[in-house]
């Protein structure tokens, strides 16, 4: 589905279950289709606030869980716990995090399926991919720690007085 047909097919899921099609959710449809990559949830209410002030917190997050049980949506947490959205989630993915420069990454499909296929063979553990992110350090920063180690090492090795 193209972000153009994207309000119109919310739209048409929303009366079909009964729902109104109010201007506060058109306007929420409106943004959202506007994002790009991860999103959390104060941003999409800091974007609803700056088109109409009057926008409440809790009208656009339930229009975010309606449109997640939709499809539309896919929510995730990053490794600081904070909750993140994913418009029109092309695949599942999980995401890895730097813990030192903050950095994060999304895993290709393939690279998960490594990941959790063992999980899910040997224990019998189906992973929410959705919600995965592993933190750890990224080449650099871990490259860096290293090279700060080495440094330290070699300098409490020195001579006193060179």
């Amino acid at each position: 589905m193209s972000r153009a047909t994207f309000p119109e097919a919310v739209r048409d899921q929303l009366r079909a279950r009964g729902l109104r099609w109010t201007p506060q959710r058109r306007l929420i449809l409106d943004v959202i289709t506007q994002a790009e990559g991860h999103v959390t949830g104060s941003e999409f209410v800091d974007r609803c606030r700056a088109r109409d002030p009057d926008t409440t917190p809790s009208t656009v997050y339930r229009t975010l869980d309606v449109l997640e049980e939709l499809g539309y949506l896919a929510h995730s947490h990053a490794a600081d716990g904070r909750e993140e959205y994913h418009v029109l989630p092309i695949a599942e993915h999980a995401h890895l995090h730097c813990s030192d420069c903050g950095g994060s990454w999304e895993m290709s499909s393939a690279d998960v399926a490594a990941l959790v296929t063992g999980l899910d063979r040997d224990r019998g553990f189906a992973v929410d991919v959705a919600h995965l992110t592993i933190a750890g350090r990224c080449r650099d920063c871990a490259a860096k720690r290293a090279g700060a180690i080495r440094n330290d090492q070699e300098a409490s090795q020195a001579p006193l007085g060179s």
